[in-house]
């Protein structure tokens, strides 16, 4: 891949470059299309990444179809589909890894503290390894992408990065390849996250403007359907991360909420009247 990379690179291609943890749905599929649209080459890498899980989470049950992913990937016109494997990415001595001082103390990563050391980690060796001149993530993932961003900036590496908004299923469930954990009975539960959020844009637009208060409403929701614990509602600033008091500006209403054994994670900007 890196040799194919700076071959491209010396012919004067650019590359755009998608990477995912595979089990393809129309959200990574919608990031294809936005990312093929901004250079000459789509690269897109599948890559279930061991650093980014916790010893109790999902790594041997994360769900993987490699063929179905690759009949995908050929249907949306990806050039070069980039599949290592974890031997090849983390060696039998390695000891490197990249973290952030303070975007990842908030939200997810209070309750997954080794995640996004894992994802920054394998980002940057991912971006080595492809060497993108633009690559574009999810909206989904909103603390992803600002930590990629941050990273990104501190660290001079001269690529674009780019967020594609959230695609939802028809109900209005944010897509995200651990909706396939979910029965049938847990769907009207899993629902209340964008149920959550949509109640809170609209006392927002009615003039209720106290976190702490909308926060508590959108709990109560949640709570209300079975199956449900909390593991965090926040609204805070959009670059910071930080806990918002008043929604008195642009604002990020993140949740993460767990369905079962199911996590889920979505978001939306929110302005004030």
């Amino acid at each position: 891949m890196l040799a194919r990379s700076n071959h491209l690179r010396n012919l004067g291609k650019t590359i755009s470059f998608v990477p995912t943890m595979g089990y393809l749905h129309e959200g990574h599929l919608s990031l294809m299309r936005l990312a093929k649209s901004m250079a000459d080459l789509l690269v897109v890498s599948i890559f279930v990444n061991p650093t980014q899980f916790g010893p109790a989470e999902d790594l041997s049950t994360y769900p993987r179809n490699f063929e179905r992913d690759q009949s995908l990937c050929r249907n949306e016109g990806v050039d070069i589909l980039f599949y290592p494997t974890a031997a090849e990415m983390y060696g039998p001595r390695f000891q490197t890894f990249i973290t952030l001082e303070q975007l990842p103390h908030h939200l997810c990563g209070i309750s997954r503290p080794v995640f996004f050391k894992g994802v920054a980690t394998v980002v940057t060796k991912l971006f080595h390894i492809v060497k993108p001149h633009t690559a574009v993530f999810g909206q989904k993932d909103y603390q992803q992408v600002r930590i990629i961003q941050q990273m990104v900036e501190d660290m001079d590496m001269d690529i674009q990065i780019t967020s594609g908004p959230t695609v939802r299923e028809t109900d209005g469930l944010a897509m995200s390849s651990r909706n396939a954990y979910l029965s049938a009975s847990q769907r009207p539960s899993a629902l209340t996250l964008y149920q959550a959020i949509c109640q809170t844009k609209n006392f927002l637009e009615s003039g209720l403007t106290d976190a702490k208060i909308l926060i508590q409403k959108a709990a109560n929701l949640i709570l209300s359907f079975p199956d449900t614990s909390i593991d965090y509602i926040a609204i805070c600033d959009p670059d910071s991360l930080e806990d918002m008091q008043t929604i008195d500006r642009p604002a990020v209403m993140a949740l993460a909420v767990k369905v079962g054994k199911t996590r889920l994670i979505d978001n939306m900007m929110l302005s004030p009247r």
